[in-house]
């Protein structure tokens, strides 16, 4: 008699309580119409005091907690990104988890030498080539930051590079005004005009507020710039516990979350609706070295903390994960990308960046990339679970098997071993024997090899010549309009 019981077994994980959440959201609403967060953009200012805010001395603003919740209700909860072929590719909502790369890494492993060497324009088309071949991977970033591109070009000539190399959603950062203006013009010409962008954006800007509590005059223009054009912007602190926030784990997430929420407020009083993915990051400095760290424990515990804020608000939240603080393809790389890939995904983070970082955010490997996709696509499959009911249980092939039979042969078998196991393809599976013969590679080697490979045969889905013509034009007018500016951080 079949029992109709039916479930789908799948991990869950939260970390704070609903009234530890509620605890943080008071405690950062006090924070903000108390303490005050410096804004150093004249028009924010004036903007935040007609919607009732308090300006003090020395650009200091005090913002009502009505005021907050009003932004996080304005805000929107979901947010569909499209790839440059008009198809919708992530959906920014709920514990959708999408995983892709960041922005800014300054030095890059040569694939043929093995030497690290710093970071050059070739290599973001080369991040870009592979992660567009990568399944696991759902955005790009331009991955390194290129050392021998003009200063004033070096995001544009990142976007453009990108957009030719991989029709996957861009996460891309900018200098200032002038470039998001022009970063913002190819990107409509790669999809056939601002109208349709805005319908169907295909990148999202990422800026920062400064910690501790202060918003830049640079920032806050970008975010207007964004908020203005209906381009979707990730707009989140970074913050160093222990240097640029506090030692303790509650207060830094409280800060965090101070900083972007207020952020939040100035995005949604000029255009109310507008995407925005906010949340909070928190690595720690080590007080060792004094250096900024990425793949500490602290980090996971700070971003479950904002994951669970941030799906209480109902607001696309970002993430980090794939990152670590080891120089190298080696053990700890391969320990701390995996933990904090598990983490964000256990964590239903929406927009994790930076796959594939080494040495606390500054070094590059295109092996790496491989890596990661295959950490992710492991991941996946744990956080799936499995399915328990009469069919899956399956009494009927157990008992035809019956004691001292084997199932290699069933139907069940050959039907249900796909979706019921994972399949690597980096990972050894092999015997002793069998590896040893075949060069006995660490992952690390397959990887950086299968990269190689991608680099070899893969060919991103091309531009149109008209398109790609419009695009070389508008950087020959980028030349001529951004090669005296000095841009504002």
């Amino acid at each position: 008699m079949k029992s109709g019981f039916k479930s789908q077994c799948i991990p869950n994980y939260r970390l704070l309580t609903l009234e530890q959440i509620k605890a943080v959201h008071t405690a950062t609403l006090e924070l903000l119409e108390t303490i005050g967060i410096k804004i150093h953009h004249e028009e924010a200012r004036n903007m935040l005091a007609d919607a009732g805010c308090k300006i003090k001395k020395d650009n200091l603003v005090l913002i009502p907690n009505w005021l907050v919740e009003q932004a996080i209700q304005s805000a929107p909860s979901r947010i569909t990104i499209y790839d440059r072929q008009n198809r919708e590719a992530m959906r920014l909502e709920e514990r959708r988890v999408h995983f892709g790369l960041g922005t800014d890494l300054i030095q890059t492993y040569d694939l043929a030498t093995g030497q690290l060497r710093p970071s050059m324009l070739e290599d973001v088309a080369r991040a870009a080539r592979i992660s567009d071949a990568l399944e696991h991977i759902d955005f790009i970033g331009s991955y390194a930051l290129p050392q021998d591109s003009p200063t004033n070009l070096m995001y544009f000539d990142s976007f453009k590079t990108e957009l030719e190399n991989s029709t996957k959603p861009i996460f891309f950062t900018a200098a200032g005004l002038e470039d998001i203006t022009l970063i913002n013009d190819m990107a409509a010409a790669a999809v056939g005009g601002h109208d349709v962008l805005k319908a169907k954006p295909i990148h999202i800007h990422y800026a920062e507020p400064l910690s501790p509590l202060t918003h830049s005059t640079g920032a806050v223009a970008k975010l207007f710039f964004c908020a203005d054009h209906g381009v979707p912007v990730n707009y989140t602190p970074g913050m160093m516990s222990g240097a640029s926030a506090p030692v303790t784990l509650a207060g830094a997430i409280t800060m965090g979350n101070a900083e972007a929420l207020s952020g939040l407020v100035m995005h949604q009083l000029r255009a109310k609706g507008a995407p925005i993915i906010s949340g909070f990051g928190m690595s720690t400095m080590d007080m060792r070295t004094s250096t900024c760290i990425y793949g500490c424990p602290e980090y996971r515990l700070a971003l479950s903390a904002c994951a669970d804020i941030y799906h209480y608000y109902g607001l696309p939240m970002w993430g980090t994960a794939g990152v670590s603080d080891s120089n190298c393809l080696d053990q700890q790389a391969g320990m701390e990308w995996a933990v904090s890939i598990m983490v964000d995904s256990l964590n239903g983070a929406n927009l994790v960046h930076d796959i594939a970082y080494l040495g606390q955010g500054l070094i590059g490997h295109p092996g790496g990339l491989v890596m990661c996709n295959e950490i992710i696509s492991y991941i996946k499959r744990f956080i799936r679970g499995f399915e328990l009911d009469d069919f899956h249980i399956g009494l009927d092939v157990i008992r035809e098997v019956g004691p001292g039979g084997e199932f290699l042969t069933t139907d069940q078998t050959m039907n249900l071993f796909k979706k019921e196991h994972w399949i690597p393809q980096q990972c050894n599976r092999d015997n002793l024997d069998t590896w040893l013969q075949q060069g006995s590679n660490d992952w690390g080697q397959r990887s950086s090899q299968k990269a190689e490979k991608i680099l070899e045969s893969h060919e991103p889905e091309p531009l149109s010549a008209d398109i790609q013509k419009e695009l070389d034009a508008i950087r020959q007018a980028a030349i001529k309009k951004l090669q005296d500016i000095h841009f504002i951080a």
